[in-house]
């Protein structure tokens, strides 16, 4: 029998890569990425605060505007607490309607990460060209208000279509975040050469965890710091990268972050075992390291 296949990447178990170190002899790369999301008001796509399907209204607006309005700045405050840098998936739009977000985050010096124009639609249901429109859409803007272009991407709702690999890579961009399929980066073919696949979480991400299968706050901040003892104890034996996924409007709320930050304590209390970075650093660096060394990075 032969399945429908994607021809991306190849099956290696994790036992049988090459080890290797993060700089200065780490074995555990931590980043924190936060989600920084704009929404067209009455229509389009976005989540509940019920976590079921519900039709756009002013109340589910306003609850995702006040991760703009209030929830981001708590959030980027206990960064500034921790001395954290920050990498931020943002859509275009969402810098255009809020300046003031561009210019804490450019005097952060923080990563965007490009997330499409609006969570308000899907890139995996446009033709190609239209896609390859949203992108440039996007990197045009992000470049123009933060100076500088993205390296990444994270597609709204991590949704791909059969050539978003291909047209990232044609528009110069060196990491996605959309497959989690891995804790370790994962080179990934193209139409035009290799782009890395950098770990980004689907289980350790506020919006399924919170809004969808309604955990609580404790909850959340129990599987941060489960996951990261346990990533921890395992790059003894492997390089690994964890990353939390966060949005500002779950995540920002007063009482999940009193949460969150009992778990950033607790990870903080290692801290000088672990290589605190973001996405891009995490993708300059595998492009520094011999073939052979990350998965797909010879064929």
């Amino acid at each position: 029998m032969k399945l429908p296949a994607h021809g991306r990447y190849d099956y290696v178990p994790i036992t049988r890569r090459p080890v290797y170190d993060w700089p200065e002899g780490k074995r555990l790369a931590l980043a924190f990425v936060n989600n920084i999301e704009h929404f067209a008001f009455g229509t389009g796509l976005g989540s509940d605060s019920t976590g079921a399907p519900a039709a756009q209204s002013q109340r589910n607006y306003a609850w995702r505007d006040y991760g703009n309005r209030v929830g981001l700045w708590y959030y980027l405050d206990l960064l500034d607490e921790f001395g954290l840098p920050g990498a931020h998936n943002v859509n275009s739009a969402v810098l255009e309607y809020c300046p003031d977000i561009v210019e804490r985050l450019n005097g952060r010096g923080d990563e965007y990460v490009g997330h499409g124009r609006t969570n308000s639609e899907r890139q995996d249901l446009l033709w190609e060209e239209d896609e390859a429109r949203l992108i440039a859409e996007c990197t045009e803007v992000v470049t123009r208000l933060s100076g500088k272009k993205p390296e990444g991407w994270l597609g709204p709702y991590l949704a791909q279509s059969g050539v978003t690999l291909d047209l990232l890579k044609e528009a110069a961009y060196r990491y996605c975040m959309d497959w989690a399929l891995d804790d370790q980066p994962v080179w990934m073919r193209t139409r035009a050469g290799p782009i890395l696949s950098v770990p980004y979480p689907i289980e350790v991400n506020d919006s399924p965890a919170l809004v969808f299968r309604r955990h609580t706050g404790r909850q959340f901040a129990e599987m941060i710091t489960d996951q990261f003892d346990e990533m921890l104890e395992q790059s003894r034996k492997y390089p690994l990268v964890m990353t939390v996924a966060l949005h500002p409007f779950i995540i920002g709320q007063p009482f999940r972050l009193r949460a969150f930050r009992g778990a950033l304590r607790h990870i903080m209390a290692r801290r000088e075992e672990l290589w605190i970075t973001t996405p891009g650093e995490i993708a300059r660096y595998c492009a520094t390291l011999p073939q052979g060394t990350v998965p797909g990075s010879v064929e």
